[in-house]
């Protein structure tokens, strides 16, 4: 079948964006029509750093910037609302010292609100990762330095002139773990909506569900209390979820089946683990980015026999991989950050 546009032998494999500045966060939208558009925050040391917004053209294959603001702080994480038929308003949230949520615009991206848990104090407890749950995306769940893990309702008013309103609301703050949070995911088990775990500075992954509340399950605890920084879920197949140990080479993939107990380990970097991300469409593919300036993909079936080698190995020559996101609505493309460079490579 010919492939209107761009002739197969002519489309390239790789597209790549050089940005201002070093990039830290980034992420994919999720909306039909908007198929190459992502988000990029900057990594720079002070107050001052930016978010960009940038898409692919087909015709010209080159990435171009299409609104740029300013953000306080460098975003831990980006994430577009989940909205994969393109019928809600077209946001992006960022978590740095707050959480904002941002409505995208060509140039101008608007500031729709910022949800902050701490209105009596001065003090300011960073927020180090959040989720936007799929399943109901009025609901976002932030994971923070001071322990907790706070879940936002959020709310899109009515229609005033051209203008929709978004604003939030706490939910339910928890203290999630003995020291400081790092990431948190919602699970698509029991709905999709109520259970979420979260890693933290104590080594565990802990799991909870918003309507028990008074309880959580510890799912691993790191035999030498190590911090875990990231967590993902299998997209697919919720009793697997992988995480990431501070400074670790490896990436563990857990079983909630079987608590404490990884069902495989992953362990062909040579440097830390930066990112994972699981294939949006399949159960048993996942990729990971490093400090040795690979990104890897594995192919992970065989549990619990040993997985030995990636399926797929791409090398940035120029610098450590910091990010990896996988395309939700373009299962054929993983996006990498390295120095100041995005890629998007066709798998």
């Amino acid at each position: 079948m010919a492939h209107s546009g761009v002739p197969a032998g002519k489309r390239k494999e790789i597209y790549k964006y050089v940005a201002p500045w070093p990039l830290y966060s980034m992420n994919w939208s999720v909306r039909p029509d908007k198929r190459f558009r992502l988000a990029l925050g900057s990594f720079v040391e002070e107050y001052n750093n930016k978010v960009q917004i940038v898409s692919l053209d087909e015709d010209t294959s080159e990435f171009s910037a299409k609104s740029t603001f300013d953000h306080p702080y460098p975003t831990t994480k980006i994430m577009w609302i989940p909205d994969s038929k393109g019928m809600l308003p077209d946001l992006l949230a960022t978590s740095g010292d707050y959480l904002r949520v941002w409505r995208a615009g060509e140039p101008e991206t608007r500031l729709e609100c910022v949800l902050n848990n701490n209105k009596n104090s001065d003090f300011c407890a960073p927020l180090t990762s959040f989720d936007w749950n799929e399943v109901d995306p009025n609901l976002i769940g932030t994971s923070s330095i001071d322990t907790t893990c706070t879940i936002w309702g959020l709310e899109t008013g009515q229609m005033l002139g051209r203008v929709n309103l978004v604003s939030g609301h706490v939910k339910t703050q928890l203290i999630a773990h003995d020291k400081e949070v790092y990431d948190i995911a919602f699970s698509r088990a029991g709905g999709g909506r109520d259970m979420f775990a979260s890693v933290g500075a104590d080594g565990s992954v802990r799991m909870f569900d918003l309507r028990h509340l008074e309880h959580s399950t510890i799912i691993y605890e790191d035999p030498g209390h190590i911090p875990l920084l990231r967590l993902a879920w299998n997209k697919q197949d919720p009793n697997y979820l992988a995480t990431v140990a501070m400074d670790s080479c490896e990436v563990i993939i857990l079983d909630v089946r079987v608590p404490c107990t990884p069902v495989a380990r992953l362990n062909n970097h040579r440097a830390c683990v930066n990112g994972i991300a699981w294939a949006p469409h399949s159960s048993c593919h996942i990729c990971t980015a490093a400090d040795d300036h690979q990104a890897l993909i594995w192919d992970i079936q065989q549990m619990p026999r040993a997985i030995e080698d990636p399926i797929l190995a791409y090398t940035a020559a120029e610098g450590e991989v910091n990010q990896i996101q996988w395309g939700a609505t373009q299962p054929d493309w993983i996006a990498i950050c390295y120095n100041k460079s995005l890629e998007i490579l066709r798998v």
